[in-house]
């Protein structure tokens, strides 16, 4: 075919005409509850994609199908991280309390991307406020979202 009848975000999009889930640049390190969560993902998708060919449903396969590439991408890159060895120290995987200097007190686990869910009290690690915690300890100070607050817990 000629490229004169191919639409220039063609490249944009897989071969059922959606545009791709973005995958994102950092690494993704998950933990093994999200390493389970993607097989289990995956899973699902398999079985719903299965039922919608069975009933010809184009458009369903059409988003069940690019919603099982971006999983089975996240599947292959998956860097799974066993939970952290040093309860001193603000690691992947580790929940920690902050204090803010409003008085708010907040317990976040830090986990991976696709895992992250603030309204569960869960973190993606590339988060601001991971990034503000992650190497530090008990005690120590860390402003996040402009706000100071500090340490009061890791475990």
């Amino acid at each position: 075919m000629s490229r004169a009848f191919v639409k220039e975000d063609d490249a944009d999009h897989g071969d059922d005409g959606l545009p791709e889930r973005p995958v994102s640049p950092h690494p993704n390190l998950v933990t093994w509850e999200g390493l389970a969560a993607i097989e289990a993902e995956l899973a699902r998708l398999a079985e719903a994609i299965a039922v919608a060919r069975a009933e010809d449903d184009r458009m369903a396969l059409a988003a069940l199908g690019r919603d099982q590439r971006y999983w089975e991408q996240r599947r292959i890159s998956a860097e799974p991280i066993p939970p952290p060895d040093d309860p001193d120290t603000v690691q992947f995987g580790a929940t920690v309390t902050i204090l803010r200097e409003d008085g708010r007190r907040q317990t976040y686990r830090i986990v991976g991307e696709d895992e992250a869910d603030p309204n569960q009290g869960t973190v993606s690690h590339v988060s601001p406020l991971a990034q503000a915690v992650l190497g530090k300890g008990v005690g120590d100070e860390v402003v996040i979202a402009g706000q100071d607050a500090e340490i009061e817990a890791i475990s």
